[in-house]
């Protein structure tokens, strides 16, 4: 088996190339490239290292017919075009761990700065002037920090806040309840955290939804001399609307790490205006961030072309590398379950539901899930995988459900594809033998086990003598040998299933010549 290939193309802590090397993995350190260069170069690898340097854009998608995983050694991944990448079946992964106790700390800097007015009495004092009745600073404790996110780097900076005696008041649609309470925070609209917070910080990610979130109106709502820092990312603020409050003195201080343009501009507007300070992107930048998310991106690539681990995904279900080998059994019937109901169901679909009973209900659904729409999808793309399934499901409109039975059935694991057509549901359902073979055992409601490989012909038919002679004479006759050979029924002397492997393709002359004959209601050919 070649090993898979791995592209670092910006600069990253040795460690993570090492990482590469001792896994297996063939990997090449090759950085500074420009985007031209990188198409020509994409296509030999099967993932890709960057930290911000590097734009995964679609043009570079395009060009990477083997990669199968982005890896940014960071959290923000505006520099990669998930949407683009989605649809090409490329994983891209974040390391939103590595560093962000370096990230809340620099935010914690930043407000003690802001609060005593330090870089301006650095450069006074070191200028040769004593201004020590020219700065009043203010006390952080019993102050209210306003949260702009509460997630992983949000959380963190609260734990700090609430350690120098603040209030903290977070704004978070994702927080829960119980959640706040456990982190001992407020949890509060926007309008009500802009009216009581003396700080403000922000930590969420740059999304259509956050672009701005601090605008001009919104500025405007905030309390008077509230101070504002942001080390999240940049285009969270309306810079110019900033500019504006800094002036009138509605905000009494503003401290950013990040700018909505990087670098921006030597004649950038907030540059020398009293009570702002600023730093060059330097939230993650600590000896030991930088060690941190190297090592996990080079492990995180590294399982899943391994293994399949997928850890910290944005476009994709996480599975991690101790569940990959429980799940890949239950993935593969889930896959197949997929992919005959998507072969067989010949309407519009509009719903499908994904059942798990027995062990599976134990398992994490998500990637199970994934497996039943990448199979199901093949009916409209070849090169469909558990990354583009479920937003080519998205984009035709498909009501996924996903439902988990704590009941006792008929096998020890079930999983149960079960589609909504203009015809009327149609569902079929399949086992793990012991061996983790998988098994269809239920077919529309009629009782059938059959493996589900290769070349298939599928007949439903009126269960009466001399029919299967015939099928097998039909077959013999245009040289076609049978592999397997299974049957249900509903009723003696009712409607039948029959499902045949064969070692070769059905010619569809073979199919029509099939259907004219007596008794038979439905032919199909079906391909695993």
């Amino acid at each position: 088996m070649t090993a898979p290939k791995v592209l670092i193309s910006d600069k990253m802590d040795p460690k993570a190339a090492a990482i590469f090397a001792e896994r297996g993995i063939h990997v090449d350190v090759i950085t500074g490239k420009t985007r031209d260069e990188l198409i020509a170069m994409i296509g030999a690898y099967d993932g890709l290292a960057i930290r911000s340097a590097t734009k995964v854009t679609a043009d570079v998608l395009a060009a990477a017919a083997n990669l199968k995983v982005v890896g940014r050694a960071g959290i923000g991944v505006d520099n990669v075009d998930i949407p683009a990448a989605s649809k090409r079946g490329v994983i891209v992964m974040n390391t939103p761990f590595g560093n962000s106790i370096t990230t809340a700390e620099h935010a914690i800097a930043m407000m003690f700065a802001l609060a005593r007015q330090i870089p301006e009495a650095n450069a006074l004092t070191q200028a040769g002037k004593w201004p020590k009745n020219d700065f009043m600073g203010v006390e952080l404790t019993s102050k209210t920090l306003g949260l702009i996110g509460c997630g992983n780097i949000g959380s963190i900076v609260a734990e700090r806040a609430l350690g120098l005696r603040m209030k903290v008041v977070a704004f978070d649609p994702f927080l829960t309840p119980e959640r706040a309470i456990e982190l001992g925070v407020e949890k509060a609209d926007l309008d009500t955290l802009l009216a009581k917070a003396d700080f403000i910080t922000l930590h969420t990610p740059l999304t259509d939804q956050t672009r701005n979130i601090l605008s001009a109106e919104n500025i405007a709502k905030a309390k008077k001399g509230v101070r504002i820092i942001n080390c999240a990312r940049g285009g969270l603020i309306d810079e110019a609307a900033l500019k504006e409050a800094l002036d009138s003195g509605h905000v009494a201080g503003a401290a950013l790490d990040v700018f909505a343009t990087e670098p921006p501009p030597a004649d950038h507007p907030l540059f020398g205006t009293p009570n702002f300070i600023c730093t060059p992107h330097l939230g993650a930048s600590t000896d030991e961030a930088q060690v941190n998310v190297a090592i996990q991106v080079a492990e995180q690539i590294s399982d899943y072309l391994l293994t399949g681990g997928i850890t910290n995904a944005l476009n994709v279900p996480s599975l991690s590398a101790e569940e990959a080998p429980k799940l890949r059994p239950y993935m593969s019937l889930a896959e197949k379950l997929g992919s005959l109901v998507g072969q067989l169901a010949h309407d519009n679909l509009t719903t499908i539901s994904i059942e798990v009973e027995g062990a599976a209900a134990e398992l994490n659904l998500k990637p199970i899930t994934a497996a039943v729409l990448t199979g199901l999808m093949r009916r409209y793309s070849d090169s469909v995988n558990m990354v583009n399934a479920p937003h080519l499901a998205r984009e035709r409109g498909l009501d996924v459900r996903e439902v988990r039975h704590d009941r006792d059935g008929d096998y020890h694991t079930l999983v149960r594809v079960t589609v909504a057509t203009e015809a009327g549901d149609r569902s079929v359902a399949g086992t793990l033998f012991s061996n983790g073979d998988p098994r269809l055992v239920e077919m529309f409601g009629i009782k059938v086990e059959a493996d589900l490989d290769g070349h298939m012909l599928y007949i439903v038919n009126e269960d009466a003598p001399g029919f299967i002679g015939r099928i097998g004479t039909t077959l013999g006759d245009a040289g076609l040998n049978i592999g397997t050979f299974h049957l249900g029924r509903r009723a003696a002397g009712g409607e039948a299933v029959l499902l045949l492997s064969l070692d070769s393709p059905l010619p569809e002359p073979l199919l029509w010549q099939i259907c004219q004959l007596p008794g038979v209601k439905t032919v199909k050919g079906l391909k695993f």
